[in-house]
């Protein structure tokens, strides 16, 4: 357990000390009148809270250092606040794969979970996800929460031959997880091996998934729904198709807007909005997708050349967020704004963005 300093950081810029590993893969999540954020150092997991809105943030807190951690192209911690506890999951393991496009992932990887009972001043390891040992060695994950608490963690399994899709649920705030379910294996023998996934629980508990499949020589997006353990047949998100012998590693988003599941992607060079069984509509440019669904309508936030773009609800193009940036994810305010970080210079940088924002006071190091 590491304790957090009373020093209050101001800032919209989190960085570490010279010659320090970079920071990476931020992640948000708003909830309980805290904003918390998570992010990884080479083999370090960090957390760092705000009690404003995102306006300034306390100093990062070291929530463990391991072996080997899963993190780049949207790899990375997930932070997850519940009325009574704040989680922290990651990809980890104890060595380091060999495997020539292994690219420093863990080849004993599981989603292991840390929990902090008091706003993440201190943390402990809770436990891990994957009921197969290894089987989340590919490093992605995503992890949702409904009304009451309940979770439901997604990710890219490899227990059998080929790349499939594995969730678990938790009702005691990650103390344990269940057996493990399938919730899609592809007829082609595996689905895409390096998109992640994600995850959304609507207020009535329903969940929805997206992924990224492999069929018929298409890698296209596809959604799956279930309200109990089991999820009902995949559907394809739009109506087009993306023919590619390859894996973009770039998974998007899925999201419930105002009560509705919507998804974001990429495909080729495009990034589209599409709702199961409608046509996909075209809203920009780019990769590296991230939504966050507001009173208001979606907003998308995506990397485009060198820096960032984001597109508001309603709104007849997107603007620019950051000139320089990378891997962008948002959180909805209660204020009906956005919060927006993202990694730039070994730095992670956090904004409010879109109505209601209010610029952050300064920028600083830590």
């Amino acid at each position: 357990m590491i304790l957090i300093p009373a020093l209050l950081l101001l800032a919209a810029q989190i960085q570490p000390e010279p010659n320090k590993p970079a920071y990476r893969q931020p992640q948000l999540a708003v909830g309980h009148g805290q904003v918390a954020l998570t992010f990884g150092a080479e083999r370090a997991i960090y957390f760092a809270s705000s009690m404003d809105g995102g306006r300034s943030f306390l100093p990062p807190v070291k929530v463990a250092t391991v072996e080997v951690l899963a993190v780049g192209r949207h790899r990375g911690p997930r932070v997850t606040i519940l009325k009574d506890a704040i989680l922290v999951s990651a990809v980890v393991g104890e060595k380091v794969s060999t495997s020539p496009h292994a690219h420093g992932l863990p080849a004993d990887g599981n989603i292991t979970v840390w929990r902090s009972e008091d706003h993440g001043k201190t943390w402990s390891r809770s436990g891990i996800v994957n009921d197969v040992p290894g089987a989340a060695r590919e490093g992605f994950h995503a992890i949702a929460q409904d009304a009451a608490g309940h979770l439901t963690a997604v990710w890219l399994d490899l227990r059998a031959k080929g790349t499939q899709l594995y969730t678990s649920r938790s009702a005691d705030g990650g103390h344990s997880w269940s057996k493990n379910v399938l919730a899609y294996a592809s007829p082609s023998g595996t689905i895409c091996q390096c998109c992640a996934p994600s995850a959304a629980v609507d207020p009535n508990g329903h969940i929805a998934v997206m992924w990224r499949n492999v069929l018929d020589g298409a890698r296209d997006m596809y959604v799956a729904s279930a309200e109990g353990m089991g999820f009902g047949p995949a559907r394809k998100l739009g109506t087009g198709t993306w023919k590619l012998d390859a894996c973009p590693m770039d998974g998007g988003a899925v999201a419930l807007d105002q009560g509705h599941l919507t998804s974001v992607w990429r495909r080729e060079g495009d990034v589209y909005r599409a709702d199961p069984g409608k046509p996909e509509q075209r809203i920009g440019t780019g990769k590296d997708i991230a939504a966050a669904s507001t009173p208001s309508g979606l907003y998308v936030a995506w990397s485009k050349g060198a820096g960032l773009e984001i597109l508001a609800p309603h709104a007849s193009a997107p603007v620019p967020l950051a000139a320089r940036g990378g891997f962008v994810n948002l959180a909805a305010l209660p204020d009906g704004s956005v919060l927006a970080a993202w990694e730039a210079d070994g730095s992670i940088f956090v904004e409010p963005a879109g109505a209601g924002a209010k610029p952050s006071p300064m920028h600083a190091g830590q």
